[in-house]
């Protein structure tokens, strides 16, 4: 394993929010040295914590504008 470790993998998949699923198939893939593939799961996850990140922004941005709105009417009356 060119890794530091399968310990420190399984650690970083896991903060990576990474399911125990996902991670014992990346262990597979690890173990029969199927990089393409590791690599093919780590672009899903980052595209599902992207994905989060997006959704979560545009929530933020509904809560920006009320504020601001709210803020706005207290000015003027």
């Amino acid at each position: 394993m060119e890794y530091n470790s399968r310990n420190a993998v399984i650690q970083n998949l896991k903060d990576a929010g990474c399911s125990e699923e996902m991670i014992r198939t990346f262990l597979d893939c690890l173990k029969k040295g199927m990089v393409r593939e590791q690599l093919d799961l780590l672009a899903v996850q980052r595209k599902t914590l992207l994905d989060r990140i997006h959704r979560e922004q545009k929530e933020i941005d509904c809560l920006d504008y009320l504020i601001y709105q709210i803020e706005r009417n207290k000015a003027a009356g």
